[in-house]
C-alpha cells in the first residue's frame, strides 16, 4: 500500500498525503445487508450534555457490521472483494461462504480476492492471514491479529490498522502475547485470534495536511486551558501568557499527561510485563 503525496499548490496541499488505496478491489458493490444506520452524536448523551469535547460534524457513516468473533468454523469462504470502511483504520474483506452466506472481518495485510480462508477449531487449517483458530493451535512467534480477551466474546485486541500481536508461547492455560505496546499478557489458549497484520500498514504515515480534513473525520477545533479564563479551566487566566503554573490537569481538575488511570486491579494478575516498563 503506497501513500500519494500532493503537489504545494496551496499551503494546505504543501504537506498533506493520503492513501492511494491501490489494494482495493475496484468497482467493488457494500454488502447493502451489512450495513446499518449511524447517528451521530457529536459527544453527547442521553441527556443532551456534551461528555465527549470537541466532537461534532463531520461526514455521514453507515456502519458495517463485522465478524469479530470468526465462529462459522469448517465452512471454507473466498474473498470477494477488499472495501473501504470509513468508521475504521483498516481496510475490511467481504467474505462468502460456500453456503452463500456474505460477512465482513477485518482485511489482513498480503490478502487478495480470490484467496481462501476458514475458521476452525483445530490444527487442520494453514497458517495464512485470514485463517481464524484458537492460540493453541497457532504456532509461538506467529503475529496475529483480531484476539479474544475472553473465549467467545469476539476480537477485542489488535484491530486497527498496521497492528499485529506476536505469541510468545504457552503454558498449561494461557498463552503469552506480545502487545503492539510491548506489553506482555496473559490470554486463554482456547480464545480465537486470527493470522496477519491488520492492512494498511501505511495509515500512521499519513498527514492530514490542513484542519478542514479533521473537520470532514468529525473533530471540532481543540483550545488549550492555559487560553482560558479562570472559570473555565483550572490553568485558565493570568497576566499575558502563561504555562498553567500546575501540573497539567483536565478542566474538573483531575491530573492528565502520564497520570496512570489504570485501576482494575482484578486484572493485575494477566500481565507480565507492562509498557514502557523500565
Amino acid at each position: 500500500m503506497g501513500i500519494k503525496k500532493y503537489n504545494p499548490t496551496s499551503p494546505g496541499r504543501r504537506n498533506m498525503s493520503s492513501n492511494d488505496f491501490a489494494d482495493l478491489s475496484k468497482d467493488y458493490k457494500v454488502e447493502r445487508t451489512l450495513l446499518r444506520k449511524k447517528t451521530s452524536k457529536a459527544g453527547r448523551n442521553n441527556y443532551g450534555r456534551i461528555t465527549v469535547r470537541f466532537r461534532g460534524g463531520g461526514h455521514k457513516q453507515k456502519y458495517r457490521v463485522i465478524d469479530f468473533k470468526r465462529n462459522k468454523t469448517g465452512i471454507p469462504a473466498v474473498v470477494d472483494s477488499i472495501q473501504y470502511d470509513p468508521n475504521r483504520t483498516a481496510f475490511i474483506a467481504l467474505l462468502k461462504y460456500a453456503d452463500g452466506v456474505k460477512t465482513y472481518i477485518l482485511c489482513p495485510d498480503g490478502l487478495k480476492v480470490g484467496d481462501r480462508v476458514v475458521s476452525v477449531n483445530s490444527a487442520s487449517a494453514d497458517i495464512l492471514p485470514g485463517n481464524s483458530m484458537p492460540l493453541k493451535f497457532i504456532p509461538d512467534g506467529t503475529i496475529v491479529h483480531n484476539v479474544e480477551m475472553h473465549i467467545g466474546h469476539g476480537g477485542q485486541l489488535a484491530r486497527s490498522a498496521g497492528n499485529g500481536i506476536q505469541v510468545m508461547a504457552k503454558e498449561e492455560k494461557n498463552a503469552l502475547i506480545r502487545m503492539p505496546s510491548g506489553e506482555v499478557r496473559k490470554v486463554n489458549v482456547n480464545c480465537r485470534a486470527t493470522v496477519g497484520v491488520v492492512s494498511n500498514t501505511s495509515h500512521s504515515n499519513i498527514k492530514i495536511g490542513k484542519a478542514g480534513r479533521k473537520r470532514w473525520m468529525g473533530k471540532r477545533p481543540h483550545n488549550r486551558g492555559v487560553a482560558m479564563n479562570p472559570v473555565d479551566h483550572p490553568m485558565g487566566g493570568g497576566e499575558g501568557r502563561s504555562c498553567g503554573g500546575r501540573h497539567p490537569c483536565t478542566p474538573w481538575g483531575a491530573p492528565t499527561k502520564g497520570y496512570r488511570t489504570r485501576k482494575n486491579k482484578r486484572t493485575d494478575k494477566f500481565i507480565i510485563k507492562r509498557r514502557n516498563s523500565k
